[in-house]
């Protein structure tokens, strides 16, 4: 289970005056059929982008040893991550003062907000650093979803559009009546509009033949995903079903610029990839923000037990 509470810390790997990626989802544990929500150490990445989330609950400082571990790669004075060659050399930025630190990389202690940069090879004539933006804070007050339940304000015709599912697979879900349900896990989207909440219609994704493996069985915002074999299910996939545009500038038919932020059980972070591609998991809150009027909390909720 991922802790609600948790702070950042950014780390850069370069070769050669390189910039190297490092790599999304290291210490995430994915989904299976018999563990349905997952699970994700307490040092973990969710992107590409250097930013290493660090869990808060206990108190505990972390290593950058420990992260390495948690990757499976190397980390010594002539290793980084397979990255063999001479010199290596570590810089610390602890939110202001920049430092090289000459001990054992393994012992580093990660800093909250603070900036950790390798560099093997050729030296760097600068050391970068990086401006932090944090998504927006939680709600304190949980917002409760009942089965059934209407949360934000009627917008869209309940069911799929004419251009949405009417029974044929819909980029390789299908639509069957009396689907075997292996897999059954809920996600949440959110959608607003210049600060408006607008409410997800119910039906989506469901006929009066079959359903598809995602619909919503109310308006709101919880998709219920239930197939007999356990895959990837995205956001863009939802839309195709429900027959509605999802792109950076039009959602469902609204359009100006879209923000999206990700919450899974406490850990939010912007999302900066293409909005159709994220992965709709057990418990995730999806929240799109459109228009110029940005919103001020990201919801929490109580959830009611799978239907």
């Amino acid at each position: 289970m991922r802790s609600t509470a948790y702070t950042y810390t950014h780390l850069s790997i370069y070769q050669d005056g390189r910039l190297l990626a490092l790599p999304a989802n290291i210490g995430m544990v994915e989904p299976t059929m018999a563990a349905q929500t997952g699970c994700a150490y307490p040092l973990h990445t969710v992107d590409a982008s250097g930013k290493i989330r660090m869990d808060t609950s206990t108190g505990a400082s972390y290593t950058l040893g420990q992260f390495f571990a948690i990757w499976g790669e190397t980390l010594g004075a002539s290793n980084v991550a397979g990255l063999s060659g001479s010199p290596v050399t570590i810089y610390v930025n602890d939110g202001g003062a920049l430092s090289q630190y000459k001990g054992d990389p393994a012992s580093l202690v990660l800093p909250p907000h603070g900036e950790v940069t390798i560099v093997t090879g050729t030296p760097l004539k600068q050391i970068p650093s990086y401006t932090w933006t944090d998504p927006p804070p939680f709600d304190p007050k949980p917002i409760t979803l009942t089965y059934g339940g209407v949360v934000g304000t009627t917008y869209w015709p309940n069911g799929n559009t004419s251009t949405g599912g009417t029974g044929a697979a819909v980029d390789g879900l299908i639509c069957a009546s009396g689907m075997s349900e292996l897999y059954h896990v809920h996600a949440h989207l959110a959608i607003f509009k210049d600060g408006q909440w607008l409410g997800l219609p119910m039906n989506v994704g469901i006929l009066s033949q079959c359903n598809y493996e995602m619909h919503t069985h109310d308006q709101t915002g919880i998709i219920h995903i239930e197939t007999p074999t356990f895959k990837t299910f995205t956001l863009g996939q939802f839309f195709d079903i429900w027959g509605q545009p999802l792109t950076s500038t039009n959602v469902a038919g609204i359009t100006g610029p879209v923000v999206a932020y990700i919450n899974d059980n406490g850990d939010s972070r912007r999302y900066m990839g293409d909005i159709r591609d994220i992965e709709l998991t057990s418990l995730r809150d999806i929240t799109l923000q459109i228009g110029t009027t940005p919103v001020s909390t990201l919801a929490t909720y109580s959830w009611y037990e799978q239907q």
